[in-house]
């Protein structure tokens, strides 16, 4: 791995089902890197003086424009009007996950799921954006297997509507469009390789694209 720079992002995007939550932590755990999910992404919350509850309604869902927010995108970053509502909270958290992507991103290579992190790190470099994606039956079996609770009507549901929430948040906080190849450097279909493949790829892929940068 000594081809690699000193600090790096993989930054992963993912159908809800399709691995791609998995596909981050195992290039964690096989470059020996740090990992971000949700879980350590509450730390941005509480740096902004949020709520973990506020934060766990609203991760990677759009603001509400009713709520008294608009927040739009003119190519640059997301530009905020605020009518006096305290639903202001939405965008400080948007804010403070974009600050607490940065202050990680600099202090070392890591691997960030979601989040727009792709967008919030576009001008860093030695940037790698992976989306991970998968047919509509292998979503729905993932989530039955992580939740055998849920029907398969009930995961497909659940399926359809965390990717439409993730899309909302994504194409509404960058000028990019969210499971668009162009969005990204590499995308993955996870119903026709094995997840432990597409981790070799991306990490072949990393070697190949820092040895051309550093030719």
């Amino acid at each position: 791995m000594d081809i690699l720079p000193e600090k790096y992002v993989i930054t992963v995007g993912r159908q809800m089902g399709s691995g791609g939550r998995l596909v981050g932590r195992k290039l964690a755990e096989r470059l020996g890197i740090a990992y971000y999910d949700k879980e350590l992404l509450l730390q941005a919350a509480r740096q902004a003086g949020l709520s973990p509850d506020f934060f766990e309604r609203n991760d990677e869902r759009r603001p509400h424009f009713l709520s008294g927010l608009f927040s739009f995108n003119m190519g640059m970053g997301p530009i905020s009007v605020y009518d006096g509502s305290s639903s202001i909270s939405d965008d400080a958290l948007y804010r403070a996950q974009c600050d607490f992507m940065h202050s990680i991103a600099a202090a070392g290579p890591c691997v960030i799921v979601g989040r727009t992190a792709d967008y919030v790190l576009r001008d860093m470099d030695n940037i790698i954006n992976i989306f991970v994606h998968a047919s509509k039956d292998d979503c729905i079996r993932r989530v039955m297997e992580r939740d055998p609770a849920k029907t398969a009507e009930q995961a497909r549901a659940f399926v359809e509507k965390t990717n439409k929430l993730r899309a909302g948040y994504y194409n509404f906080y960058t000028d990019k469009r969210w499971g668009d190849a162009t969005s990204y450097d590499i995308t993955f279909n996870s119903s026709a390789i094995a997840l432990d493949d597409i981790v070799e790829l991306v990490i072949a892929f990393m070697q190949a694209r820092f040895k051309t940068t550093n030719s």
